[in-house]
């Protein structure tokens, strides 16, 4: 018969801290792993046509302010989101669609009927009834969307 081996203390001290080191190590690596490669797993945003009411509710000449609701993933979180615009029309049957957000900073803009005009309150950004900048910090136009009209419906890409 052999003898049992002896585990002698300084061999059990090494393996203790090896073990040890290795359960720190994975405890750190496993995040750092999932904060690099997770977000890469969670599907993309994609394009998708969505449904804005009746061509009926456009006024001629005037931008409408239509609102709809998207679900957005964020990383492993998703939540929904009001999202607004403003859609014109010059001869009732072609209409472009407008974002409500100013392309100087990002605040929302709205529509001053009396003057014709969007205003951005956040830096006195002024646009025309078609989006463009008239005056003000704003760099560009405000952002388009494309539109379609089927069964009276009026849709807008969205996403990407």
């Amino acid at each position: 018969m052999s003898e049992p081996v002896k585990l002698s203390r300084r061999n059990f001290m090494q393996a203790a801290i090896w073990g040890f080191g290795g359960l720190i190590g994975i405890g750190f690596g496993v995040p750092a792993v999932a904060y690099v490669v997770g977000p890469s797993l969670i599907s993309k945003q994609t394009q998708a046509w969505m449904r804005l009411g009746s061509i009926s509710k456009v006024e001629v000449g005037t931008p409408t302010l239509f609102t709809y609701t998207v679900e957005i993933q964020t990383g492993w979180i998703a939540s929904t989101e009001e999202i607004s615009v403003y859609v014109l029309s010059t001869d009732g049957r072609t209409f472009i669609a407008m974002s409500n957000i100013c392309t100087h900073l990002g605040c929302h803009i709205r529509w001053i009927a009396e003057q014709k005009q969007f205003f951005c309150p956040c830096h006195n950004g002024v646009f025309d009834n078609a989006g463009n900048v008239v005056a003000g910090p704003p760099p560009r136009p405000l952002d388009r969307y494309d539109v379609k009209v089927e069964d009276g419906q009026l849709f807008v890409l969205v996403g990407g």
